[in-house]
């Protein structure tokens, strides 16, 4: 089960008609409607399940620039700047606290990378240093941990998911946007070769543009009008300990195991090294894609073949105005790997041991969708005029969703974009 979100109340009521469908409830689509909203534009989120139902609501919670690709940085970085006046612009509090975010370097080789990600990054202006083993100790004391190194960057941060995507949710419904829950999105309407609406289960919705913001369901529903985004799927799992004493307000990444701190005083821990890879049929259909990112990675995937593979199978790839899979599953609720969440949490204790107090509060897993350069698609789908896309955030959506929120919504108007939105273009695919 995902965390519990701050609950909101949604619409009951499906339009016959707006200016913008918004496909898909997470933190993406919802900031992209706050930035139409905010504009005058009308706009409905239509979401299948519940808003932040999927991984809106199971990431970490991370805001960072650290270790993005170089063309990644400038949405990070414009996300800083959101995420510092969110919470008066939403009238609500997301969590956000810039506390910085260290990464861990247990060999030199692991620190050379940390090293070469700096000096590909030195004409941007971030603020990341490299730390040696002194640094470390005095900024996350009571270690006992071997390390070589590793980078800081104090200007990165982090937010609750739990409360971000709600607090967003509502300051958009408050400025004119509709919200509709439990309302899958079947396929879009044209006419003229153009976008003029979308199916929903509840009928039919006039629209002038749409945006995919369908994370992992992104695939399938571009699949079904003949379009192929290439994604496939991993799982995280995650674990939140109750509160403790613990020693630093820094979120730090070691190899194999990662914690920041939540709100209520526990910690969000994970294994760093490790993610499930359940193989599916789109492995066969699109894997030679990710060749250059397996052997470079191949180390953290925990490949299996098992009901992931075969309830995939069960869902249909093509479908007209007919029910669709997103009706057959409103959540994606993948199960906890115990093993991994008992690793990361011993791990953290050996190079932490306050630690070995903690107790688990909770545990969830959470897929996430991974393009080919681990980067999100952004912008206008080839060859259907009046749909755009916001998906493929490969884990890291959660982090700059205002700036990619945005930039959706800027390209959407006509408006001159928040950063160069070239790197997230569907054509480099």
């Amino acid at each position: 089960m995902a965390p519990t979100i701050t609950p909101v109340q949604t619409s009951s009521d499906v339009p016959a008609s707006t200016t913008v469908v918004v496909i898909g409830g997470g933190i993406i689509g919802l900031t992209a409607a706050l930035a139409l909203a905010e504009r005058n534009i009308p706009v409905v989120v239509l979401e299948k399940g519940r808003i932040a139902g999927e991984q809106s609501s199971r990431n970490l919670g991370w805001i960072r620039k650290t270790s993005r690709h170089r063309d990644d940085v400038p949405l990070a970085q414009a996300a800083d700047r959101l995420w510092a006046g969110m919470a008066e612009r939403v009238g609500g509090d997301v969590g956000y606290r810039q506390s910085g975010i260290m990464f861990l370097a247990r060999s030199e080789e692991q620190l050379a990378m940390h090293e070469a990600w700096l000096a590909s990054v030195e004409s941007l202006s971030l603020d990341s240093r490299m730390l040696d083993a002194r640094d470390i100790d005095r900024r996350v004391p009571g270690g006992k941990g071997e390390w070589v190194g590793g980078i800081f960057t104090a200007s990165d941060g982090r937010a609750e998911p739990s409360l971000a995507a709600s607090a967003i949710a509502r300051a958009a419904m408050a400025r004119g946007a509709t919200i509709v829950e439990n309302c899958a999105v079947r396929t879009v309407s044209r006419s003229g070769g153009k976008v003029s609406g979308v199916v929903t289960e509840s009928g039919e919705i006039r629209c002038d543009q749409v945006l995919l913001a369908g994370g992992l369901w992104s695939r399938r529903f571009l699949g079904n009008l003949g379009v192929s985004l290439p994604t496939l799927p991993l799982i995280s799992s995650v674990l939140r300990t109750a509160p403790m004493e613990g020693p630093t307000d820094i979120a730090v990444g070691g190899p194999d195991f990662s914690f920041r701190k939540h709100k209520d005083g526990g910690y969000i821990v994970t294994q760093r090294g490790a993610l499930d890879a359940p193989l599916m049929l789109d492995h066969l259909l699109i894997g030679s894609r990710y060749l250059g990112s397996l052997r470079s990675q191949r180390h953290l995937l925990r490949i299996s073949l098992g009901k992931h593979f075969l309830r995939d199978l069960t869902l249909p790839r093509r479908w007209g105005a007919k029910r669709s899979p997103f009706e057959r599953i409103r959540t994606m609720d993948p199960p906890v790997n115990p093993r991994l969440n008992d690793e990361a949490l011993r791990n953290l204790a050996a190079a932490w041991p306050v630690f070995e107090r903690a107790s688990v509060a909770e545990a969830w897993a959470g897929m996430i969708d991974i393009t080919p350069d681990s980067n999100p698609v952004i912008g206008a789908v080839p060859g259907i005029p009046g749909l755009s896309i916001a998906s493929g955030f490969s884990g890291h959506g959660f982090g700059t969703s205002p700036a990619a929120g945005q930039l959706a919504a800027d390209l959407l108007a006509g408006e001159a974009p928040i950063i160069d939105p070239a790197p997230y273009r569907f054509a480099r695919f």
